[in-house]
Parts: structure tokens; sequence; C-alpha cells
């Protein structure tokens, strides 16, 4: 029931964002269950290896892979499904943190959770490159 739940709080996030950043209609589903499965997979490492920047960096890559699935078979930029559906990954709550910390003086704290949201954020980006490296390398190899 947990990970139903996850799922639907994590798709529905990523339609709004979508809705937000003006996406095809045609394009909002597809990317709600493109950042669903990647928060999945991001809450599924977090349990088994305890590792949030793994969890973030797995999830990444499941975005960007089925980004790049997306945006070949509904002949879309995999941008329009990737940006989405990466935002219930984005560390928030941690750059919250580091702020207030910093703001109340408390600069080892800061230093902690800082040092922790920039590896979750550092993550996702390298999530995202090498995801679409694999999808550009399975183009070459087709061609």
């Amino acid at each position: 029931m947990y990970f139903i739940k996850q799922f639907i709080y994590a798709f529905i996030s990523t339609i709004g964002f979508s809705i937000i950043f003006n996406i095809p209609r045609d394009s909002i589903i597809k990317s709600g269950i493109g950042g669903a499965l990647g928060w999945i997979v991001n809450i599924l490492i977090n349990q088994q290896l305890g590792s949030s920047s793994a969890g973030a960096f797995l999830g990444a890559i499941t975005v960007g892979l089925i980004g790049e699935f997306f945006a070949r078979l509904f002949k879309k930029p995999a941008t329009v499904f990737i940006i989405p559906g990466i935002i219930p990954l984005v560390p928030g709550a941690g750059m919250y943190y580091t702020m207030r910390a910093i703001i109340e003086k408390k600069f080892i704290t800061a230093a902690e959770t800082g040092s922790e949201t920039f590896f979750i954020a550092a993550s996702i980006a390298t999530g995202v490159i090498i995801s679409s490296s694999i999808s550009k390398i399975f183009k070459l190899k087709k061609n």
C-alpha cells in the first residue's frame, strides 16, 4: 500500500509540473508515469542501500531512460518527459534545511545537510547524463 501511495503522489506532482512547464497535453500522463517510476526506484534503493544519493542516481537513470524511450516512441523531445520526471527527486527539503541551519548559525549542521543535498543533486544530473548517453549509444548501434 505504501508504494501505491508513493506512486500516486509522485505521479500527481509530476503531472502538476508538466502543466506548469506547459508540455503538450498528450505527453502529460506519460511524463507522470516516468516521474512516478523514477520515484519508486529512488525509494526502493534508499530502503535497500540506505543511500539517498544512490537512490536519486538510479531514479534519475530510470526517468532518463523512460524519457528517451517515450521520446522515440511518441516523436517528441526527450526533455518533455525528463524535466518534469525528475521533479520528485529534487532535494528541496535538503536545500531548505541547509539554509535554515545557516540562518540559525548552525554551520556544522548546514555543512552536513548541504553536502548531502549537493551529492543528491549531482547524482540526479549524472543519472540524466548517463541515461542520455546510453540512449545515444543504442541509437548509433542501430544505424
